[in-house]
C-alpha cells in the first residue's frame, strides 16, 4: 500500500485550520499540524515561526510533500506593528528557507496572503493584476511576504492566495461577524459597532477550505490567486439578515472608537483566476453561513 501524501499545515489550530485539516484527512492526506505549542488536537508539532532554528528542525524532521502556510498574525487592530513583520514576513522567509533545504522534493507550497494588499483601490472588483496599495500593517506585512516569496519561485513550487473576508462556525468573537452572531446568541438588545456602510466580499470558511484543497491539487504555481465569492454585501445587510434569522431587531450603536480612519469602503474579488486554476467551486449563501453560526453559538451556550 502506498503512503498517503503528507501535508504540513501551519497554524492548524486556527479558525481556518480547524476546518481545513479534517477536510484534507477526508481526502486521504496525512496531515501534520503546527502551532505555537502542541496543546491542541490538531497540532502535533510546536513551531514558532519567529525561531528559525526551530522551523528548520521541524521541516527537517517532517519532510512534507505539501505545505499550506496559514499561520499568521491576522487581527488588523493588533497593537504592536512590528509583530506583523516578525511573524508574517520574516516567519515565512524562515519557513521557505528551511523548505528549500529539505531533501524530499516538494509538490506544492500554498502561502496565505490577504486581500488587504489591495488597500483602498477604487476599482469596483479587485483582480490579481491590480497594483497593491495596502493601508495597514497587516496588509503591508503580507505584501512584503509576497515579494519575498517571489524570490523563491525558481526553487520552490509556491502558490500565493489572497483571501477576501470569510467567516463561519468557530471564528473568534473579536472579529466582526462572529461578534454580531454572539450578540444574537446572547439575546442582547443592543450592539456597539463601527462603520456599517462598507461592503465586503464574504465567503464561508468551508468554501475557502474547498478552494485550498483544489489549489493544492492543481498545476498552478508562481502566482497569486484571489479566494473570494465574487460578490459583496454591506455590513448593514448582514445585521438585517441576522435580525431576520433571530426574529427580533437589535439596536445598533455606532462607537467612533471602532471606526478606522483607513477603512476600505468596498472589497470585492475577481474569481476568474481561481476558477481557471481550481475549476467550479461551491459558494454558500451568506444567510446559510449566518444560520449555521448562530445555531452553533446557541448550542455552545447551553
Amino acid at each position: 500500500m502506498s503512503t498517503p501524501p503528507h501535508v504540513l499545515v501551519t497554524g492548524a489550530s486556527g479558525f481556518t485550520g480547524q476546518h481545513l485539516v479534517p477536510l484534507l484527512e477526508q481526502r486521504g492526506y496525512r496531515v501534520t499540524g503546527t502551532g505555537h505549542a502542541a496543546d491542541h488536537a490538531l497540532v502535533q508539532e510546536a513551531m514558532d515561526l519567529t525561531n528559525p532554528a526551530q522551523v528548520e528542525a521541524v521541516v527537517e524532521r517532517l519532510q512534507p510533500d505539501y505545505v499550506i502556510h496559514l499561520a499568521a498574525l491576522s487581527f488588523v487592530a493588533h497593537p504592536t506593528p512590528e509583530d506583523f513583520y516578525r511573524v508574517n514576513t520574516l516567519g515565512t522567509e524562515y519557513l521557505l528557507s528551511a523548505l528549500a533545504r529539505q531533501k524530499k522534493p516538494l509538490k506544492k507550497i500554498i502561502l496565505a496572503s490577504t486581500s488587504n494588499v489591495y488597500g483602498r483601490n477604487p476599482t469596483p472588483v479587485q483582480s490579481e493584476t491590480l497594483c497593491p496599495a495596502p493601508v495597514n500593517h497587516y496588509g503591508c506585512s503580507k505584501l512584503a511576504m509576497e515579494h519575498m516569496a517571489g524570490n523563491w519561485f525558481e526553487q520552490l513550487p509556491i502558490l500565493i492566495t489572497r483571501p477576501f473576508n470569510y467567516t463561519g462556525p468557530g471564528q473568534l468573537p473579536h472579529f466582526l461577524v462572529p461578534k454580531m452572531v454572539q450578540h444574537f446568541a446572547d439575546n442582547a438588545s443592543a450592539i456597539e459597532l463601527g462603520n456599517l456602510d462598507v461592503a465586503r466580499d464574504i465567503s464561508d470558511v468551508r468554501d475557502i477550505c474547498q478552494a485550498y484543497v483544489a489549489l493544492l491539487e492543481c498545476d498552478g504555481h508562481s502566482q497569486s490567486v484571489n479566494l473570494c465569492s465574487g460578490a459583496s454585501i454591506h455590513l448593514r445587510e448582514l445585521m438585517d439578515t441576522l435580525c431576520d434569522i433571530a426574529g427580533y431587531q437589535m439596536e445598533i450603536r455606532v462607537n467612533p472608537a471602532f471606526v478606522r480612519a483607513s477603512e476600505i469602503p468596498s472589497l470585492r474579488g475577481d474569481r476568474e483566476r481561481l476558477e481557471a486554476l481550481a475549476g467550479a467551486l461551491p459558494t454558500r449563501p451568506v444567510r446559510e453561513t449566518l444560520e449555521d453560526m448562530l445555531a452553533v453559538a446557541r448550542t455552545q451556550k447551553r
